[in-house]
């Protein structure tokens, strides 16, 4: 049997031209990555993400335009599935409201689900591709640049 481990993110861009990043360990393995995570069984693209987004930062989120979808073999670092990621641009419909850090992986406690997680706020021209740990999010980091003459805020 194949497994297939689709995943939906969100590339959130605030009023002052900084990309939502978030910093995580789980079973012992650190990674940067976008806001985002699993499709659910009988779920939507857009209600997963969305969803995702309230339980990740307590935000509700408009999703805004399409930016990339992953198009090469990626498996995932957690088991042997194959991942599949799609990504979109996203903006905030309440206020920002979490608690940003400055230095990456600069946990405060643990979530429901003992996952350790923070939050940094990173202006568009600083962050790198090489600054965000899994592939998919990073060559989703580049297609989005490649857009920025039609970012939407």
């Amino acid at each position: 049997m194949f497994l297939f481990n689709v995943r939906v993110y969100g590339i959130l861009i605030n009023d002052n031209g900084e990309v939502l990043i978030s910093d995580e360990r789980t079973e012992n393995v650190s990674f940067t990555k976008f806001p985002g995570g699993g499709l659910e069984y009988g779920e939507g693209l857009l209600d997963a993400l969305k969803r995702e987004y309230m339980e990740e930062t307590g935000m509700e989120i408009e999703v805004l335009k399409h930016i990339y979808t992953t198009d090469f073999w990626e498996k995932s670092s957690f088991n042997d599935s194959q991942i599949i990621s799609i990504y979109y641009q996203v903006r905030p419909i309440n206020k920002i409201e979490l608690n940003i850090k400055t230095k990456a992986f600069d946990f405060a406690e643990k979530n429901v689900d003992g996952k350790l997680q923070s939050f940094r706020l990173i202006p568009i021209e600083k962050l790198e591709e090489n600054d965000l740990t899994f592939k998919t999010d990073q060559v989703a980091w580049v297609e989005f640049l490649k857009t920025t003459d039609k970012i939407q805020l």
